[in-house]
């Protein structure tokens, strides 16, 4: 009798098994040797010196440089998911409420932009907001303006590349708790006196906080950790925390200085992690990646 309890309890991790080797030498492995190469020094050749020392930590949490690129990251991170809930909430709702084929049909236009490349959808806002993009040939065309507008190379074609990057995540894990939603919940509403706008404020809205919420936490993360979208649309003074990652690691070749960069976002994003899991929970999260 004791063997067969310790046989079920062992089942499983039998078959969690391959999953947590995969883990442990494709993402805790490689985490062990950057956490190490984050307390060695770049040597005057270029190389490595494995000597311990606080060095690029001290430089990291103590250059203001440093600080200000952080915060900057994370202001153009909550944009991006403020912009991509307004956008997305909308279009989410009306797939859920589509019947019948409609529904799958939006669905694989919504899943079209994944079949591309990200760089190659980042670099077409130049074709579209450049100097001799369509905005400006049209604008010209139409005599509005004499000579080209600069659109690109700021802040907001950041947000803009991020947006356009980020929203269907945020669209598919809304439209996952809303179409969980039983829509006789609504009817109900109505027929106790509750307007149509009441009825979506008090119980679709709440109903599909979960949703939004991961759909939040999914942009916020992928956003903030992105170096693609500021290196192709962004200026000098638009570089986020992963463009210093970049330029220490593949421009300096400072790879001590680059793995506490690294380490030091990793540690913000899994804070932004560890409390969106105590107050919401992962569980959703996983159902919208689904």
């Amino acid at each position: 009798m004791a063997s067969i309890e310790q046989a079920e309890r062992r089942a499983p991790w039998i078959l969690l098994s391959p999953a947590l080797t995969a883990v442990g030498l494709l993402l805790l492995v490689p985490l062990v040797f950057v956490l190490v190469y984050s307390f060695w020094l770049r040597s005057a050749v270029g190389g490595i010196d494995a000597t311990f020392s606080f060095n690029n930590w001290a430089e990291v949490l103590g250059d203001r440089f440093y600080r200000d690129i952080l915060l900057q990251t994370i202001k153009i991170a909550l944009i991006t998911t403020v912009v991509c809930a307004l956008a997305g909430y909308p279009a989410a709702y009306f797939i859920a409420r589509v019947k019948g084929v409609n529904r799958g049909f939006l669905l694989l236009l919504l899943m079209l932009p994944f079949w591309v490349s990200y760089i190659i959808r980042t670099m077409s806002w130049i074709n579209i907001l450049g100097v001799s993009g369509a905005v400006n040939s049209l604008l010209q065309a139409m005599g509005i303006v004499t000579d080209p507008i600069q659109m690109l190379y700021n802040e907001t074609t950041v947000v803009l590349g991020l947006v356009h990057y980020l929203l269907p995540f945020m669209i598919l894990n809304i439209y996952v708790s809303l179409d969980g939603i039983d829509t006789t919940l609504e009817d109900a509403a109505h027929s106790l006196g509750a307007t149509r706008w009441q009825a979506f404020t008090e119980v679709t809205l709440p109903l599909s906080m979960p949703g939004l919420g991961a759909g939040a936490l999914l942009c916020f993360v992928l956003g903030a950790g992105t170096y693609i979208t500021p290196i192709i649309l962004g200026g000098p003074r638009d570089a986020m925390f992963a463009n210093l990652v970049f330029d220490a690691i593949i421009t300096q070749l400072d790879w001590p200085l680059g793995a506490a960069l690294s380490l030091a976002l990793l540690v913000v994003l899994g804070t932004v992690v560890v409390v969106y899991n105590r107050f919401a929970g992962l569980g959703q999260l996983a159902k919208g990646l689904g």
